[in-house]
């Protein structure tokens, strides 16, 4: 490819609205342009490294035993209405109507179609196990786009869908996926972590995540370092010691008159915040006969905690969970800042699991300018639900070995899923076994987020001069320079050159342009093939190729006698890294 021919330019100039270094590196460098918020074009540059990263997830999925398939972006809203999730997914699924008046959607994932497909091609037990893929574009209408394709509305994602008829047999796939995707993410020089997770949207049995831990990361894992535990901080588990024991004291009313918060309160009662009960307000929605219906949750943790929403929607098992408004809080009788469950006939009060250990505890009287003293959990309130609802940070003491955990913030970058019969049991996906009786299919899904992976290998892989690709995913093997000026002999040579490096099976960007030699050696740095090889005058009356590897940053002349040998060992070396 001549870069005179190229469908894409370089920019000196920092893009506006960029927060993110490969962001702003992969528009600088000519690889993407936003077209509006949260949606991208795939200039050359990118799209090829696309190819190369959707080759290594082929080759790994095919290795594990998987299919390609193609599934639609549009799906019927039927097929979602059978699991539930066309009522149960808000406004970031998108729907709209075709001219027949039927209800559509832009598919986020796809196991409600896996599921009906699987419905109609899977019957006996001797069509399992069975695994299927594909590399398709999906949307999902993020309220808060940022960091380009870290986080986009449109994206491109590698999804499988494992079918099995035990549970033993999942297992065998989920473990499959595990060392499939490690070798996705070595070959594509990578790091990361795997990490329990939330099964969030998909429901199911449970799930792992690979994070790349990196502070762009907006997830947030905690890691013990003296045992190994890891997980994602919106399902990860800490240990909590409890408080000394106490006698519970009568409960008693005093004024606190302008003391809102728990920190007022803590201040104004002259005690630690884990003397404190604190409540927080939530409206959760939950799919009943087909319908939403809407419930307020009264959640209550000790002062020196947060509450952990996505642990909170777990143990009440909500489709959705939002902070509660004002006209929801006043038609329950709520006064915010002091607020508890006593006295309330509440819906739904959840409390954490450590609140009934804690005597003694501060909270509000439930009427303004006034808190109690010495609420006990079981005396003075009860809860429907007692569960973990707290997040953990910094310090706190491990689950497994009390040991301090860590906290760091990672991108996801692969997803794992023990669906279960979450969405064949609902959609009758059924098989005979050798007995002839009906069972469900067990099923588990499997993600990669293309674009994501291709930024956050830009996120790890670069200086301060650009762009440093690694080998098996460069848009280009080498980057050819040639400096000519009005003088031709450079580019005939190099012309000349460029067939030499093709005959090895290498791909060229063949930089012809008329610009200067600092122009040309900066967006060699900034698009980062990893090697780039230079003919001028100067070389050519040297008898040299001036080499330069862009990781290494230094200089090398090679004799032009000897650069078919020094190709060939390029190759081999090439092949070497892309077949890990």
């Amino acid at each position: 490819m001549r870069m005179s021919q190229l469908f894409s330019q370089t920019r000196r100039e920092m893009p506006a609205e960029t927060d993110v270094v490969s962001h702003q590196l992969l528009i600088r460098a000519g690889f993407i342009r936003p077209l509006a918020s949260g949606i991208f074009s795939y200039l050359p540059l990118a799209q090829r490294v696309f190819h190369r990263i959707s080759s290594i997830m082929r080759a790994e999925m095919e290795r594990i035993g998987g299919q390609e398939i193609c599934m639609p972006l549009v799906n019927p809203a039927e097929l979602w209405q059978e699991t539930g999730r066309w009522q149960s997914v808000g406004a970031e699924m998108g729907r709209f109507t075709d001219r027949g008046g039927h209800d559509l959607a832009l598919a986020m994932t796809h196991e409600e179609v896996v599921s009906g497909l699987a419905r109609e091609e899977i019957h006996s037990y001797k069509q399992l196990p069975a695994l299927v893929y594909h590399i398709q574009t999906k949307w999902r209408d993020d309220p808060r786009p940022r960091a380009g394709l870290i986080r986009a509305r449109e994206f491109t994602m590698l999804d499988s869908y494992s079918l099995d008829r035990d549970e033993g047999g999942l297992e065998q796939q989920y473990q499959a996926h595990i060392q499939a995707y490690d070798r996705v993410f070595s070959r594509c020089s990578l790091p990361y972590i795997m990490v329990q997770s939330d099964s969030g949207l998909m429901g199911g049995e449970g799930s792992h995540e690979f994070m790349y831990l990196s502070p762009i990361g907006e997830d947030t894992i905690a890691i013990c370092a003296e045992c190994g535990y890891q997980a994602n901080r919106q399902t990860a588990r800490f240990h909590k010691p409890l408080p000394a024991a106490e006698e519970r004291l009568p409960a008693r009313k005093i004024p606190t008159p302008g003391v809102k918060t728990i920190e007022e309160l803590a201040e104004f009662l002259n005690i630690p915040a884990a003397r404190t009960a604190k409540a927080v307000f939530f409206s959760a929605s939950f799919l009943e006969s087909e319908k939403l219906e809407n419930r307020l949750v009264f959640a209550i943790i000790r002062g020196d905690m947060e509450i952990n929403e996505t642990k909170l929607q777990q143990a009440i098992q909500a489709d959705d969970l939002l902070p509660a408004d004002d006209d929801l809080l006043r038609s329950h009788g709520i006064v915010a800042g002091y607020a508890s469950p006593v006295g309330l006939d509440l819906p739904l009060v959840v409390v954490d699991d450590l609140i009934p250990e804690c005597p003694n505890l501060a909270a509000g009287a439930n009427e303004e300018g006034f808190h109690l003293l010495n609420v006990n959990f079981g005396r003075d309130y009860q809860a429907h639900v007692i569960a973990d609802i707290a997040s953990a940070k910094e310090g706190d003491l491990c689950a497994l070995c009390q040991s301090p955990l860590a906290l760091q913030r990672g991108v996801e970058i692969g997803n794992i899923f023990k669906l279960g019969t979450r969405y064949s049991r609902p959609m009758g996906c059924v098989f005979l076994d050798e007995t002839g009786q009906q069972r469900h299919i067990i099923m588990g899904s499997y993600g990669i987020g293309l674009g994501r992976l291709l930024a956050c290998v830009a996120q790890e892989h670069h200086d301060e001069d650009g762009l440093c690709w690694p080998a098996a995913l460069a848009p280009f093997d080498v980057h050819l320079v040639a400096l000519s000026g009005k003088d031709a002999e450079p580019l005939e040579h190099a012309s000349a050159l460029v067939a030499e490096i093709c005959a090895f099976g290498l791909e060229v960007l063949y930089d012809d342009r008329p610009e200067s030699p600092g122009v040309k050696f900066k967006d060699a740095d900034l698009i980062g093939i990893p090697l780039r090889l230079t003919i001028s005058r100067k070389s050519l009356e040297k008898g040299i190729v001036e080499v330069k590897f862009r990781r290494l940053g230094n200089v090398e002349e090679i004799p032009l006698s000897g650069i078919a040998d020094y190709l060939r060992q390029y190759q081999q070396q090439i092949q070497s890294e892309v077949n890990l």
